[in-house]
């Protein structure tokens, strides 16, 4: 199993230190590009995806890495809903 398969499958099971470095590797993986919208955006990014036309909205984790279990039930929410896992 590939290492983004195995990202997929660890986020799948709603771990609770689900780092954003590792949510970062999968939605480039996925096909999906990251932007901060500039200096003023503070710890706000988005995912994007150009071909599908799909945004993720999040704050990015701080001080830790590590995102907050309700964000990963989001994320996992947003991919199903997207048709990009099943």
């Amino acid at each position: 199993m590939g290492k983004n398969k195995k990202l997929l499958k660890r986020l799948y099971t709603l771990p609770k230190d689900f780092t954003y470095n590792e949510l970062k590797k999968l939605m480039n993986s996925l096909g999906f590009m990251e932007d901060n919208k500039g200096k003023t955006s503070g710890s706000r990014v988005i995912f994007y995806h150009n071909q599908n036309q799909l945004i993720l909205r999040l704050h990015k984790p701080h001080p830790n890495n590590e995102l907050k279990l309700y964000q990963v039930k989001e994320i996992v929410d947003f991919l199903k809903r997207s048709g990009e896992i099943g």
